[in-house]
């Protein structure tokens, strides 16, 4: 769900279950008080748009304030969430604490970024030495070397490495390298002929023209043509996001002597050298990027490489500098979003905090703000969610008993982290109150040298790759992992005095859908060790790809703004954790004593409160422009389509709505497709 998505103080009571994998029951805590849903549009069929027969009446009244881009459940929960934590970094950045503490790093970091009079009064002058460095190259070496050079601190342009497993040997970590380069948010807007994005090319020339306008060159608008054209040559070679989905076809090993022979120019031996790295062979993701860079560094002119490396390096610093490049910046990004208005700047500054020493924040969070019973509590209720998996994945009229054997152990091989971090990420900086520029650049920095300690080693278990505030959850199939951080534990996924029927439909979905990840079209190449490996057999793999395919063909047809059609290739794994984190959800839920019940609350029966609950933990609305950005570039299906998509597929909501022929999202039942 990841949000690759975003609490409120609370107890946590979910489920609890015999250690009898057989068990027909799972005992819930009683005294809930129950929710009322309102709001419900009578004049929508469920069968025709459940999605809006639930929050059409919200949708209409909802406002999206002018300095967010949306609002609502989903990521945008993380609305609140940060003046929850801008009231923790009020209160530290007010007082005094030991140097070196938590408390002093995140409030100290928080009050140099509020200090707007001293960043605006610097200028242009935290940059300077930089763009005399870039000045100063005279050769594709000194070039190459001020890339490598900048990568540390985290200013990345032409080359983009990260550390991570090795797909073939999960026990290790090597290096990778992928494709980069590029400022629009995605290859295909360089070259689609639409006037939307016409709209956002030119906007965003206008933001690089400004770049060279706010460091004082007199022919900018010239020099952006130049930088843009650069990018386009680079988006050429770019794989699509939907490309990038296939796994091995994204994994190259291969050994920096070969590296060597064959780019030249790139040097990677000096490179590496630079990046203190010391590696025998690196995987490159996509060899096309890399084999086109290798090319234009000799027929791109050295002065124009000059000129991209200036526009990326004050761009890689426009939002840590002074008003005017922080105004350049929000001019583009607004075309992007819709966003009229930028945001204050403490909301700035807490996300800014959040995204650089989150883990620090995060300590003070989860001892405000959440209970650490919540942690066996949630447990409980993810290895319940495990038990009704297995049950399900034993029925499957399609797998083999061989393949289902693996698929189980697979399954209780995943290791759950819930709530936050058993051992805290550690920050070696030194944070001042009166240096914001250079608390970033510190901050980069240490983010660099923590993951190069990384490599060639075992991966880091107890590490997480969010903060526990955001409201989100995640799979990673390398470690074979599911993750759900406190933010998440909240209305309206889980209200502790909710009915089941809430909470399954809510938090439930979400914990289904984690775990159908890993089973879905990339996370059913891993094994249980986070190896990517064929543990099916063939005929297994036929039907499961078949099926999947489905899925493709099913999303692909599904429209936003009238007519932008989804990327079903490019959403399948989401779609398909989506269905499976529905069915997974309302299995748990039928166990429970009102999942066996049929006493109404509110004039809904159980089983319809559960769909309501589906429907509810989706309301979101969305400025249009963002909506259209989000369809091209994100791996998940819009709101509306996380409700609808599954729920045409899924027999028990036809039963508990009464769903009919003729209705608009009524398939029959051998058009509803069943993965897991």
């Amino acid at each position: 769900m990841k949000i690759f998505l975003y609490s409120l103080s609370f107890l946590l009571v979910f489920v609890s279950c015999k250690n009898d994998k057989t068990t027909d029951s799972i005992e819930t805590t009683p005294e809930i008080k129950p929710i009322v849903f309102e709001g419900i549009d009578h004049s929508i069929k469920p069968g025709d748009d459940f999605f809006n027969h639930v929050n059409k009446t919200w949708l209409d009244k909802a406002v999206i304030t002018d300095d967010q881009v949306g609002v609502g459940a989903y990521r945008f929960l993380n609305i609140p969430q940060q003046e929850l934590l801008k009231n923790i970094l009020e209160e530290v950045s007010q007082e005094e604490h030991p140097k070196g503490s938590i408390e002093q790093k995140v409030g100290d970091f928080y009050a140099s970024g509020m200090d707007t009079i001293s960043i605006n009064n610097r200028g242009i002058k935290p940059i300077l030495s930089i763009l005399d460095r870039i000045d100063a190259i005279s050769d594709i070496t000194s070039m190459t070397t001020f890339v490598a050079t900048q990568m540390q601190s985290g200013d990345y342009s032409i080359i983009s490495p990260y550390i991570s497993p090795d797909q073939e040997d999960s026990s290790n970590n090597i290096l990778h390298f992928s494709q980069t380069g590029l400022g629009l948010p995605d290859r295909d807007y360089y070259f689609v002929e639409d006037s939307s994005v016409e709209e956002i090319q030119k906007a965003y020339k206008t933001y690089l023209t400004s770049l060279f306008e706010l460091v004082g060159d007199n022919n900018a608008k010239a020099q952006a043509e130049i930088v843009y054209n650069i990018e386009k040559q680079l988006a050429v070679s770019h794989k699509t996001r939907v490309q990038r989905r296939i796994i091995k076809e994204n994994y190259h090993k291969i050994a920096i002597t070969e590296l060597q022979e064959k780019h030249s120019n790139i040097d990677w031996i000096s490179m590496l050298k630079t990046l203190k790295v010391k590696v025998d062979s690196v995987d490159v993701a996509q060899p096309d990027y890399y084999d086109t860079l290798n090319t234009m560094l000799s027929s791109v002119s050295l002065d124009n490489w000059k000129l991209f490396l200036k526009a990326n390096s004050i761009g890689s610093h426009d939002n840590i500098l002074s008003k005017p490049f922080q105004d350049a910046s929000f001019e583009y990004s607004k075309v992007l979003s819709g966003q009229s208005e930028q945001q204050p700047r403490a909301k700035q500054i807490v996300r800014r905090v959040d995204g650089q020493i989150g883990f620090a924040l995060g300590q003070l969070y989860v001892k405000r703000y959440f209970n650490e019973d919540s942690k066996k509590r949630a447990l409980d209720l993810v290895n319940n969610f495990q038990k009704v998996l297995e049950k399900r994945i034993d029925n499957l009229d399609w797998m083999s008993d061989s393949t289902k054997v693996k698929a189980i152990d697979k399954l209780y091989a995943i290791n759950k982290k819930i709530g936050y971090p058993d051992v805290w990420k550690t920050y070696e900086v030194t944070i001042s109150r009166n240096h914001f520029f250079e608390n970033v650049v510190a901050l980069r920095k240490d983010a660099y040298e923590y993951e190069l300690k990384q490599l060639n080693k075992a991966p880091n278990r107890d590490e997480w790759h969010t903060t526990p505030s955001t409201v989100t959850a995640y799979y990673n199939p390398s470690l074979n992992e599911i993750v759900f951080p406190a933010g998440i534990l909240q209305a309206p996924y889980f209200d502790l005095y909710a009915d089941d029927a809430l909470n399954y439909g809510g938090i439930g979905m979400v914990i289904g859908h984690e775990f159908t990840h890993a089973f879905d079209d990339q996370g059913a190449q891993y094994d249980k060790n986070g190896n990517v490996t064929n543990w099916w057999t063939d005929d297994d793999y036929t039907k499961f790809k078949a099926k999947t395919e489905q899925i493709v063909e099913q999303y692909s047809a599904f429209t936003v703004l009238d007519s932008v059609h989804l990327k079903g290739a490019l959403t399948v794994g989401e779609n398909t954790a989506d269905n499976g984190g529905i069915a997974i959800a309302y299995d748990a839920f039928k166990m429970t004593a009102q999942g066996q019940d049929t006493t109404k609350i509110g004039n809904y029966t159980p089983n319809q409160r559960f769909f309501l609950s589906v429907a509810n933990i989706w309301r979101v609305k969305m400025r249009d422009e963002y909506l259209r950005n989000y369809v091209a570039t994100d791996p998940h299906s819009p709101p509306i389509w996380r409700v609808n998509g599954p729920l045409m597929n899924f027999t028990p909501f036809y039963e508990a709505f009464n769903v009919e022929k003729g209705e608009a999202n009524y398939r029959t039942e051998a058009e509803r497709i069943k993965i897991w």
